[in-house]
């Protein structure tokens, strides 16, 4: 794969790098690079797409959702992220995208470990949303060395091969009647779950759980994939690029791909007036911690001072209203005069206002969980950051509940920070999130317009009830 700056041009021989026919196959295997040139741009726009879906599929994941309700949830994702104008390219934005994302993620053994099993649990929906003749042409594909068992062996067994069929949510069709008789030890996950018959060894698997042999021979062979290409990246491609694709590659495993914070949302402003009482009911808790320790201490080291700068000024807070809330914490620690001389300049700069006139944006929950705070630092992600016992205080405080506590202490052990801070979001206004948490702002964002909806509907009844009983 060739990455250009002109148009990307199509090939005959890119259909044949990709091991699929586009027309007949439409699930590729990845085995080899497309040789074809693709425009830097595609590069990263390509990858970014896929990665909302691998996110996403992350997500459902973390939530616990069922094997049903997953197969719908790629379904909607591909569909959303993954089209092209062309239909003829929809098969090489998925082969270029797969690739791209294999050189981002190959670089750590943490990295490496997210993306193949993101990309295995995106092959099994994939897989399983194909017909049955897809399905058996991609087990060709593998050369997988199984054959499916005799009419004369299968009438031998037939009772329990029934018998295991009758314990399985959906009933055997015609053509999952057909069974190949594996190893046993090669479908672990069928074997813990009591989907398989198993005799002298071997286990006998239902074409309509075949998905697990294909997705074993999946996952091996993207496994071997990813710790080549970590060689290539470290010895070659790292250097080589260093001007061109290694910075785009670097950044984007901590992409954030959400909406714009950088300008407040909608109108949104929030006043001097205004904004101790919104702290309390919309900040989400790395934000809110920052706030509180400011009025405090009066005073936050760099760090904590982007952090909550940024959120505030995405929030809606002006450069004068920003510039007079600083100096009042500052000045009662540091002097008003210091204040002008230090720190002035940083909150102007943040709002574009000094030196390259840059218009910063506020940081993203990537950026918050990926920081690194030190001795006497507030900033970074409490779900990550603090001790369980600070955690569970700071909880508590903002009115999180014992079981939904519990919920979140979960996902925090799991490291699925952002799904406790959606935890805690939900928990809090008592409504569900199913968008996730991904950028502080957004929290801030979600929680005005519920507290909003729930303002308007109180002034309803107060006018319904006022029109009904009129003051005497």
């Amino acid at each position: 794969m060739e990455i250009v700056r002109s148009q990307r041009k199509a090939s005959a021989a890119a259909a044949a790098a990709y091991d699929v026919v586009p027309t007949t196959l439409p699930l590729p295997l990845y085995r080899s690079a497309p040789t074809l040139e693709v425009r830097l741009e595609d590069f990263e726009l390509f990858a970014l797409d896929r990665l909302r879906v691998l996110k996403s599929v992350s997500d459902g994941l973390s939530r616990g959702k069922k094997p049903d309700e997953m197969e719908e949830l790629v379904f909607d994702l591909w569909k959303e992220n993954m089209r092209h104008p062309l239909t003829s390219e929809v098969v090489n934005k998925d082969v270029i995208s797969h690739f791209v994302l294999r050189l981002v993620y190959c670089r750590t053994e943490e990295l490496r470990k997210w993306f193949l099993s993101m990309e295995t649990t995106l092959f099994r929906y994939r897989f399983r949303l194909q017909n049955a003749e897809v399905q058996r042409a991609l087990m060709a594909e593998f050369d997988l060395p199984y054959k499916a068992v005799s009419n004369a062996e299968y009438e031998g067994l037939k009772d329990k091969l029934s018998q295991v069929a009758r314990s399985m949510p959906q009933s055997l069709s015609s053509a999952d009647a057909i069974f190949y008789k594996v190893p046993f030890e090669e479908v672990p996950e069928l074997v813990a779950t009591r989907r398989v018959f198993i005799q002298k060894g071997h286990a006998y698997v239902a074409m309509n759980q075949v998905v697990s042999l294909v997705v074993t021979q999946f996952r091996s062979h993207l496994s071997k994939a990813l710790v080549l290409t970590n060689r290539k990246w470290t010895s070659t491609i790292r250097e080589q690029e260093k001007d061109r694709l290694t910075p785009i590659v670097e950044a984007l495993s901590t992409s954030y791909l959400g909406p714009d914070y950088s300008q407040p949302r909608e109108c949104a402003e929030i006043s001097l007036k205004d904004i101790d009482q919104v702290a309390k009911t919309s900040f989400p808790l790395c934000m809110r911690h920052l706030f509180e320790k400011l009025r405090e201490d009066h005073h936050l080291k760099h760090g904590g001072r982007m952090q909550l700068g940024l959120f505030l000024k995405g929030v809606g807070l002006k450069l004068d209203d920003a510039l007079a809330f600083w100096k009042a914490e500052f000045s009662r620690k540091v002097g008003a005069e210091r204040f002008d001389k230090e720190y002035a300049y940083g909150i102007r700069h943040n709002y574009g206002k000094e030196g390259k006139r840059t218009d910063y944006t506020p940081y993203s929950c990537q950026k918050v969980i990926s920081s690194t705070p030190g001795v006497g630092d507030h900033h970074g992600c409490p779900y990550r950051h603090f001790s369980e016992e600070n955690l569970r205080a700071a909880l508590g405080k903002m009115g999180v509940g014992s079981r939904a506590m519990e919920d979140v202490m979960d996902k925090v052990r799991n490291r699925h920070y952002q799904l406790a801070c959606t935890l805690t979001f939900e928990a809090i206004h008592n409504s569900s999130c199913d968008a996730g948490i991904n950028h502080p702002n957004q929290y801030f964002s979600d929680s005005q317009k519920i507290l909003e909806s729930k303002k308007s509907i109180i002034f309803l009844f107060q006018y319904v009830f006022l029109q009904k009983n009129p003051t005497p």
